[in-house]
């Protein structure tokens, strides 16, 4: 049994994932299957052990995957299984005898306070409808910590000016109100404005392409790498890296970390702590340059 339309069902209707994030399971799931018919002749991929699961997970680690990626294959498994068994197909879960490689905590990037200032007013001086609507994207990215997909498919009714804040639809469908500044609110407006007046027929999600069309994620992208290369040495240029700036910050300046969860959307506070740990490391490099007792690093 290679069908996977039932779990694909499943994750889309009831999980409420994300297309990109189906595709990604679906691929996974295509890959393995595959691998059972070619190393192992094994069709079936109800049929398969803890053993074959390891096999696959060792082919992997001897390819060119990244630990992340094993591990979220072996992920696609486990739930695959899972879902299996509610529908008493196999009596136990494979996937679950499987550790897959440990992973390295790796600190996220984030862009400087100064180099921020200093982008957002690189930005301001080019004068353009796109340079305003630039502005207005990394804006939202860097105070409110939306994600790529949540900006996309924000719309005009997400925002309440007189409340001073943004309605965005998250992972599972989840909403989450974010607070903006007055500043921020200004710039909405502007843009909001500029974006009337420019376009005869005004597209209901808020920012949009060059065309005045509803952006699309490489449009996005790419205009943020771009920009932030300007500014900026990081080697990560993504949005993502605006989400990480806009949680590191509040974070060094104090915030709770319970409202930095909620701000972002995240489901447990685990995913969040690591912006509780870059903290402790910028406050470890500080003690380290600054106490007289501290041992200095050659």
């Amino acid at each position: 049994m290679n069908n996977f339309s039932p779990f694909v069902k499943y994750l889309k209707f009831e999980r409420n994932y994300s297309i990109h994030t189906v595709r990604s399971y679906q691929n996974d799931l295509t890959q393995y299957a595959q691998y059972l018919i070619t190393h192992l002749d094994l069709p079936d991929i109800l049929k398969a052990s803890h053993v074959h699961v390891r096999s696959w997970i060792v082919h992997l680690m001897k390819g060119n995957y990244t630990t992340k990626s094993i591990n979220r294959k072996l992920s696609t498994l486990k739930s695959f299984y899972k879902f299996c068994m509610k529908l008493s197909l196999i009596s136990n879960n494979p996937a679950t005898k499987v550790s897959g490689p440990k992973m390295s905590k790796r600190l996220p990037q984030v862009i400087k306070t100064r180099d921020m200032e200093q982008l957002i007013n690189l930005i301001e001086e080019e004068g353009s409808f796109e340079a305003l609507r630039d502005l207005m994207m990394i804006n939202l990215l860097y105070q409110t910590g939306i994600r790529r997909d949540e900006l996309i498919n924000l719309k005009k009714e997400d925002i309440n000016l007189s409340r001073s804040t943004i309605k965005v639809l998250g992972k599972g469908n989840k909403e989450r109100l974010i607070p903006i500044s007055p500043k921020l609110s200004r710039l909405i407006l502007k843009y909001a404005n500029e974006k009337k007046s420019r376009f005869d027929e005004e597209n209901d999600f808020f920012l949009v392409s060059n065309k005045g069309s509803k952006m699309y994620p490489k449009f996005v992208y790419n205009t943020v790498c771009s920009w932030i290369g300007k500014v900026s040495t990081v080697t990560k240029r993504s949005p993502h890296v605006l989400r990480h700036s806009f949680a590191t910050h509040l974070a060094d300046n104090g915030a709770e970390l319970n409202a930095i969860k909620e701000l972002l959307g995240h489901a447990s506070l685990a995913a969040t702590e690591i912006y509780m740990h870059n903290t402790i490391e910028r406050l470890k490099d500080v003690y380290g340059k600054a106490h007289p007792r501290a041992e200095k690093k050659r």
